[in-house]
Formats: C-alpha cells, sequence, structure tokens
C-alpha cells in the first residue's frame, strides 16, 4: 500500500463538475492499494498520516502533526501509484489491486481517518474519473510504503 502524501493549504476533487470533497489546511492523500494489501498496512499508513510531523512549529520546523494542527484530509484512490513503466511507453498496472480488494481497503483507510474524531475528513469516490486540485504548501509532498 502506498500514499503519496501532499502538505496542503487546500485542496478540492471534483467529480463529474461538482464538488465532491475538499479541505483546507493538511493533507492531501493519493492512496493505491497493491495485491496482497490487508487492514495491516492500512492501520501502519493511518497512524503514520496523523502523525507525521510535517507541519511547521512557531520557530518554522517540522515538529507538528495533522493531529497537532486540527488539520483537515482529503482522500483520493490512485491505482496509477503502482505503475510499472519499466518496459515499453505504457505503464503496466499489475502490481495494483483489483477494485474487489482495493475498493474495501481504500473505504477501510478512509473510515479509520475519520474514527479517530479529531481531524475532517473528505474524499473522492473510488474508480471515478476525477479532477483534484490542490495548493501545496512548501511543497511538501511524500511517498509512504507498508508492504504486505
Amino acid at each position: 500500500m502506498r500514499v503519496f502524501l501532499q502538505r496542503v493549504s487546500r485542496a478540492a476533487v471534483h467529480i463529474d463538475g461538482e464538488l465532491a470533497g475538499s479541505c483546507g489546511r493538511g493533507l492531501l492523500l493519493l492512496l493505491g492499494v497493491c495485491q496482497g494489501d490487508s487492514q495491516a498496512e492500512a492501520d501502519y499508513l493511518v497512524e503514520k498520516c496523523l502523525n507525521l510531523r510535517v507541519f511547521s512549529d512557531a520557530e518554522g520546523k517540522m515538529n507538528l502533526s495533522l493531529l497537532d494542527i486540527g488539520g483537515e484530509a482529503l482522500v483520493i484512490s490512485q491505482f496509477t501509484l503502482y505503475a510499472d513503466t519499466r518496459r515499453g511507453r505504457r505503464p503496466s498496472f499489475s502490481e495494483a489491486a483489483a477494485p474487489t480488494l482495493s475498493e474495501p481497503l481504500y473505504e477501510y483507510f478512509v473510515g479509520q481517518l475519520r474514527e479517530c474524531g479529531k481531524i475532517k475528513v473528505a474524499c473522492g469516490r473510488f474508480g471515478a474519473d476525477m479532477q483534484v486540485s490542490l495548493v501545496n504548501d512548501g511543497p511538501v509532498s511524500i511517498m509512504l510504503e507498508k508492504n504486505a
């Protein structure tokens, strides 16, 4: 399982021209699920996303977490995080989990973020064609990964 985490001032996702979700100061989380992933990988990454110190304190050092700042999160499913571009010119997505596995794990991941009860969590719609906009703050972009 992979999460491409971006610290944002704001982010939004539109589906069919309609706003589906948005967040203010916090994190845009692009989530990719791989074959063999389970709730254990999701739990690990939820904990990382909530507690990773990527927000600046009063001295300008990255010492604060999403929980510390009472930030917001926008979660988007993104199977393309498992693109394999080593051969040819068209990416292969053979490592990405099938929707029958990835959709429940995506929903579980979102649910676990919400369960902490301390942050607003918005999301896109699994499998939809989405337009995501963001203002990357910093910029700060970090790939998190937990293999099965």
